[in-house]
């Protein structure tokens, strides 16, 4: 006598809503380790782990760290995804946590250039490249989770609590920065800038609780007890789903509005060129990320009513648009004007994208290999768009001050995933157990025939 096993999307009661708190909560927790290098790159490291007779040079290095994560997300895609689609989205989301806490706590503990010389940069590039392993498994297994578990009609709503705790991370270690970014720059420079990364040896604590009581999804153990799991999910995603791959890679490409906002505005902003203070420059980055906790989870469950192309269209051609705005705001030395167009761009327009990606990328593959396919193809996108604040950097003239050459260059990094996402099939209204199937999702809008 057998079992029968319940369908793929039949998750147990309250699942969903679980999923998509632990998603959210892990998530944030994740990526306040993630975004205080962010800060860190931009206000401090400069002083720190690079020669500070050249601040120019010393800038740039520093925020060529920070992509350094990003081109060490598709190695840790490779393998996390391929464990993920055979062991289980929970096993990755477990392990990515504990791996980006450890690493964030040893940044806090690195000696500094003046103490080691050029050893102390060299440390600093290892653990970011583990926090880029960590990052590249992080998003895939806990979007891959929450979309299974959640109901097929509500897909975008439930994932995009993952992106809604990626802001909420990113407001965390803005808010933490703030008053440490306040302190005496004595004080600052020696053991203050440390203070946020040893708080992560608590964030791993949390996370790790919080997703150990995670069940896993529905559809992967459907998947293991009826088709088994693929043996190399790499080799069916690439000879079944690379046309998919590529369009994830190029949406993927639109996360370079956040990385030019986060960092490349942020130095620019507190430079000689325009000289606005650190304190209140992070305060835009956090009132942005409180309407963007906001205005996610609306763009997306727009998204789940009229599709998921037509809402990333109106973020990824907006966020061209108002970038142009914001920087230029910043040129101007007008702190108001700077925090309106702050709030607009990355709280508001950015959010439509980033809110309805999640279910995007992921209903273009089946359960075999979504954690693989999500994985690889945003992963490969977000390194382009990690090594965006470096080559904005270079391109703004040797003084730092050419924004306009750089609002050139974020609005040409949008036009990529405006293409991808025209061409993408829409599935929104595909049934969960169906995703992947072509033959289905070009045929999904179409109104059913009713018979007598």
């Amino acid at each position: 006598m057998t079992v029968p096993v319940p369908p793929r999307d039949a998750s147990p009661p309250g699942q969903p809503r679980k999923a998509a708190a632990a998603a959210w909560i892990g998530s944030a927790l994740e990526y306040y380790d993630f975004f205080i290098y962010g800060s860190a790159a931009a206000l401090i490291f400069p002083e720190v782990f690079f020669d500070d007779s050249d601040p120019a040079t010393a800038t740039l290095l520093s925020l060529a760290t920070f992509g350094v994560a990003y081109a060490a997300r598709p190695v840790g895609a490779l393998f996390l995804g391929h464990v993920g689609d055979r062991l289980g989205r929970k096993k990755i989301m477990v392990f990515t946590l504990i791996l980006m806490g450890v690493s964030t706590f040893l940044i806090g503990c690195l000696p500094t250039r003046a103490q080691v010389g050029t050893l102390a940069p060299v440390l600093l590039v290892l653990c970011r490249v583990l926090q880029g392993i960590s990052a590249a498994g992080e998003q895939a297994s806990a979007n891959s989770m929450t979309l299974e578990h959640a109901p097929p009609h509500r897909r975008g709503f439930f994932t995009s609590f993952t992106l809604s705790g990626t802001q909420g991370g990113q407001l965390l270690a803005t808010l933490v920065f703030i008053p440490v970014a306040a302190l005496p720059e004595e004080q600052l420079l020696s053991w203050g800038w440390r203070v946020p990364f040893w708080l992560s040896i608590a964030v791993a604590v949390v996370g790790y609780v919080i997703r150990r009581r995670l069940d896993e999804t529905p559809a992967f153990e459907q998947q293991t007890a009826t088709e088994g799991v693929v043996k190399l999910p790499l080799l069916v995603l690439l000879r079944e789903h690379w046309a998919d791959v590529l369009q994830v890679i190029a949406c993927a490409l639109i996360a370079s509005v956040s990385t030019i906002f986060t960092v490349w505005a942020l130095a620019y902003a507190t430079s000689d060129a325009v000289d606005m203070s650190r304190t209140s420059m992070l305060w835009v980055g956090a009132l942005a990320n409180v309407v963007a906790l906001a205005a996610i989870p609306l763009w997306a469950a727009l998204a789940d009513r009229v599709g998921r192309r037509p809402v990333f269209l109106v973020g990824a051609v907006g966020s061209a648009v108002t970038m142009f705005l914001y920087l230029w705001a910043i040129s101007t030395g007008n702190y108001p004007l700077t925090l309106v167009l702050g709030i607009v761009t990355f709280g508001v327009v950015y959010s439509a994208a980033n809110g309805v990606w999640p279910s995007f990328y992921g209903e273009m593959f089946p359960t075999r290999v979504r954690l693989s396919g999500m994985a690889i193809g945003t992963q490969i996108g977000f390194a382009v768009a990690g090594f965006a604040v470096t080559f904005a950097a270079r391109i703004a003239g040797p003084d730092g001050d050419d924004w306009t050459a750089v609002a050139f260059f974020t609005a040409a990094l949008c036009v990529p995933p405006v293409i991808a996402a025209i061409t993408a099939r829409e599935t929104h209204r595909v049934p969960t157990e169906r995703l992947g199937e072509r033959a289905v999702e070009a045929g999904a809008e179409r109104p059913a025939k009713v018979t007598a």
